[in-house]
């Protein structure tokens, strides 16, 4: 997982007004989900109070035998506060907080309509020995080892980051360049470290082809995410995603500006089917403007619903596996010797999905948020207008068709300052169809030989 692994032996329709914010509608149509990135990192973090429940998901490609993660973490961590989870969870919280596209169809102006109103809505060949006594003599600590799925698990502690560095590179991690300085850093600050790698026996007799996500269950007032040591060895910028799950409101970073992605603009139709390169590009101009050095909100909303929907809420079941311990896990009583599902819980838990792209200049400082009790929703949503195209010519139907060039024109604009594209090559793409020319003014044809 980039950002946070140390690789081993490698290196606009706005129709209601309501108490929790305001409502959409149209079509959804297409969604910007992290597949759009080659080097997107995903984190889930469940927040409540003082407890924390970290989910990491690993993006790692290549010989799993080189596969290895060292993430500093605030307190000791027993065996039955980690646990393997499901991509498949991560992948679905991806797709339903999603900046998404929607469109609309344009009504026949002659019946003096408005637009239609739709809610749609690592490793077990690596033989590891250890020397505890060296270990010791290092100030490293092995406070605890497990096997959990197809990881195995050390939990460290160390007096000083020359020591844990020695201990390491001794026990076949290739730290890269700046580490020590980056592992004191934590030292001073009393966090231990956990170190997974890819136990290819275990992982065989699963049956898994790929990496699932680690998940860790701990309690400290430190609401944090470590990136540092990721940005080490990066080769280039990272793509990081944290979805963050509380029962108060959105998530915020306290150490970096949080800012809100563009929203709401109508674009030409065109789009449509060039949604993934308008969002690359039109997310790398914003991060260009913001000077490479702030937190993108890109989705915050009560998880009870979605308007549109780029997917379904989490079920109460997905949530407590991403380990939302506050809601009911579906065990309460139903009379003597039987259970019976407890109604739905899920508007407890508001989603916040933060979009960074950071290097070690911009983002020397690790992520540490804080959860507000600002509940109100927000999305990245684009727009597509289609026009009518209708035969008939009543006087609103004339004015309807003089005025789609203008809106044309507005939409070009407003995707050429969203993603720093070309605005003759933009319109040169625009379906003008029976849009008509704008007139002549009166006045060239006075004099006119």
């Amino acid at each position: 997982m980039r950002g946070m692994i140390v690789k081993l032996f490698t290196a606009t329709c706005l129709i209601a007004l309501t108490n929790t914010g305001f409502s959409f509608c149209g079509f959804y149509v297409a969604k910007a989900d992290t597949k759009l990135f080659n080097k997107a990192s995903q984190v889930v973090l469940v927040r409540d109070e003082d407890r924390t429940v970290l989910t990491m998901a690993n993006d790692f490609s290549g010989d799993l035998k080189e596969f290895a993660i060292v993430i500093p973490v605030p307190t000791f961590l027993e065996r039955e506060q980690i646990h393997i989870g499901d991509k498949a969870i991560i992948e679905h919280l991806d797709a339903y907080s999603a900046p998404r596209l929607v469109e609309y169809f344009d009504e026949d102006p002659c019946r003096v309509t408005r637009y239609m109103e739709m809610n749609m809505m690592k490793s077990a060949g690596a033989k590891r020995q250890r020397d505890d006594a060296k270990a010791a003599s290092l100030g490293v600590t092995i406070e605890a080892e497990y096997t959990i799925g197809e990881y195995d698990i050390l939990i460290l502690s160390a007096k000083q980051s020359d020591g844990l560095q020695t201990w390491l590179v001794d026990s076949g991690y290739k730290m890269p360049k700046g580490a020590e300085k980056v592992l004191g850093s934590y030292i001073k600050q009393k966090m231990r470290f956990f170190v997974a790698k890819v136990n290819l026996t275990e992982q065989s007799k699963l049956g898994y082809t790929f990496l699932r996500p680690i998940q860790v269950a701990y309690e400290s007032p430190k609401f944090m995410l470590p990136i540092r040591l990721g940005t080490l060895n990066a080769d280039g910028a990272q793509e990081l995603y944290v979805y963050a799950l509380t029962r108060k409101g959105r998530v915020e970073t306290t150490n970096y500006r949080t800012v809100k992605l563009p929203t709401g603009m109508d674009l030409p139709i065109y789009i449509k089917n060039d949604f993934g390169d308008f969002y690359r590009d039109m997310f790398a101009e914003q991060v260009k403007r913001e000077n490479n050095s702030v937190v993108f909100l890109e989705y915050a909303w009560d998880m009870n619903w979605c308007d549109p929907c780029a997917a379904d809420p989490l079920s109460e079941k997905e949530l407590r596996e991403l380990g939302v311990f506050w809601i009911s896990d579906g065990t309460q009583k139903g009379g003597p010797g039987k259970l019976r599902a407890p109604p739905t819980a899920a508007r407890d838990v508001f989603v916040t999905r933060l979009h960074v792209r950071y290097d070690a200049d911009r983002f020397p400082e690790d992520l540490f948020f804080q959860v507000t009790g600002d509940r109100q929703n927000f999305q990245g949503r684009y727009v597509l207008r289609h026009p009518w195209k209708g035969d008939e010519d009543c006087d609103e139907a004339v004015r309807y068709r003089e005025g789609l060039r203008d809106r044309f024109e507005r939409e070009a604009k407003q995707l050429a300052n969203l993603t720093g594209w070309d605005i003759n090559e933009i319109r040169g793409k625009i379906d003008f169809g029976r849009v008509p020319e704008p007139p002549e003014p009166w006045w060239r044809k006075l004099w006119r030989r």
